[in-house]
């Protein structure tokens, strides 16, 4: 149950303040002492405290209570704190909730507003905690996935990337083919060093192949060896990437430009380990994990009748999908800090203008960015005018279902201050209105 705990040394205000809150069904617990308040959170499990400025009597200073909401702040860092305060003090709670106090009250206390700030925090406390709940669960998955497999070192805080990786590592032990999809520049390769780490030929080389990146006439002598004279300026012979990963991991980066005849000859090496140079008609044999990774919609190409239904299907028997940086936001911030390497420190402005940007080169982007920046800052501060991200073209119309400042307003004043309301009339959830009050500027009733 939802639990205010209230730190006054008159028992009036206590019962005061115990009816109103009981009426609302929040649970109330009085304390007379700060003492006894400390007391009261190490045992019980508070959403709000509720504390007064002073507990001594003919004491008008404010001290006790300044005393006792560093002490609180100091054990429970994230516990809303609503000060209870009279005029003559009011400097001083102002102070206070600028170093992190939730609000304050004036005494004698308008009892709706004082119900509407106390429903908002513990809203706003209720979120706080299923926040903190959500990151520490990722952090012991993540934690989890470190100790069960290697990672290469792999940088990254998403739920989405940790998904990815719990599924690379559980079929890395097999040895069935893997296709790893995702957009140019978010890391393919290293789920396909990953996979390879964890598998049972890990101790065998690891060869990749970028089919993208060689002329089409090429990509076979690449794959496959060719002997001398097989082709223009073949002065010797050669062996291929396949020879060369036996007993390994063979990576094929972009496999959709792998020519037809080229598919035909990697489709046999999938299903009887032979294959011959260009140029000889010596059978070879290999034993080699096959993963291959594209960004291209191959069941597109099958369709178009240029990448082989029998070949893609020979392939993705696992499919591993590496989402966009863009969906992976929480692995933005740790991604930027590991490329600068302590060279430099992004500013809170610079960290907002990466978390905003949607990263279309995704990682690869990223990285270069952070590369370009860290060069610029001459005072070891980077901003957002040196990270020099284009500008996205904002939207043509404004979201007509977009509520304005002043429909918040009219939702907010109906519902008495009280977000949670407000949120359902406006169709909205408690977080997204919070963000547009934050960014209209209304502050939350008090």
């Amino acid at each position: 149950m939802r639990t205010v705990l209230i730190i006054d040394d008159n028992p009036a205000v206590g019962e005061a303040l115990s009816l109103a809150l009981s009426l609302h069904e929040i649970r109330p617990l009085i304390a007379l002492t700060p003492e006894q308040g400390l007391e009261m959170l190490e045992r019980d499990r508070v959403d709000v405290v509720i504390q007064d400025m002073n507990f001594t009597a003919d004491t008008t200073s404010g001290e006790e209570g300044i005393a006792l909401f560093r002490a609180i702040r100091q054990r429970h860092a994230d516990l809303p704190v609503i000060l209870l305060t009279a005029w003559t003090h009011l400097e001083t709670a102002v102070e206070l909730v600028k170093a992190g106090a939730a609000d304050y009250l004036a005494k004698p206390w308008d009892d709706a507003k004082l119900l509407a700030t106390v429903e908002n925090l513990l809203e706003l406390s209720e979120s706080t905690r299923e926040v903190t709940r959500a990151r520490n669960e990722r952090r012991k998955r993540r934690e989890d996935l470190q100790r069960r497999y290697d990672l290469d070192s792999l940088v990254f805080a998403s739920e989405a990337m940790a998904r990815t990786l719990d599924l690379a590592c559980q079929v890395a032990r097999s040895d069935v083919p893997v296709l790893i999809t995702g957009p140019n520049g978010a890391g393919k390769e290293r789920i396909a060093a990953i996979v390879h780490a964890n598998s049972a030929v890990k101790r065998g080389a690891f060869i990749a192949v970028n089919c993208g990146a060689l002329p089409g006439e090429l990509i076979e002598a690449e794959l496959f060896g060719a002997e001398a004279g097989a082709y223009t300026g073949a002065n010797k012979a050669r062996e291929g990437r396949f020879e060369m990963a036996d007993g390994g991991t063979l990576f094929l980066d972009e496999i959709g430009n792998l020519p037809l005849s080229g598919q035909v000859k990697l489709l046999r090496v999938l299903e009887t380990g032979q294959f011959e140079r260009l140029g000889s008609g010596r059978t070879r044999h290999v034993k080699v994990r096959v993963l291959s990774a594209t960004n291209a919609d191959l069941k597109a190409m099958i369709r178009a009748g240029t990448f082989r239904e029998d070949l893609y299907y020979r392939l993705n028997v696992i499919e591993v999908n590496l989402p966009p940086l863009a969906e992976r936001v929480d692995d933005i911030l740790p991604l930027a800090d590991h490329f600068l390497g302590g060279r430099a420190e992004l500013t809170e402005a610079a960290r907002e203008s990466l978390l905003a940007y949607p990263w279309p080169g995704n990682v690869r982007e990223l990285k270069n960015a952070i590369e370009r920046a860290a060069l610029l800052a001459g005072d070891g501060r980077i901003t957002p005018e040196q990270l020099n991200l284009p500008q996205m073209a904002p939207a043509a119309n404004r979201n007509l279902d977009e509520p304005s400042r002043e429909s918040v307003e009219a939702a907010l004043e109906h519902a008495g201050g009280v977000v949670s309301r407000a949120a359902q009339a406006l169709g909205l959830s408690r977080q997204a209105l919070y963000r547009r009050m934050e960014r209209y500027g209304l502050a939350q009733a008090s």
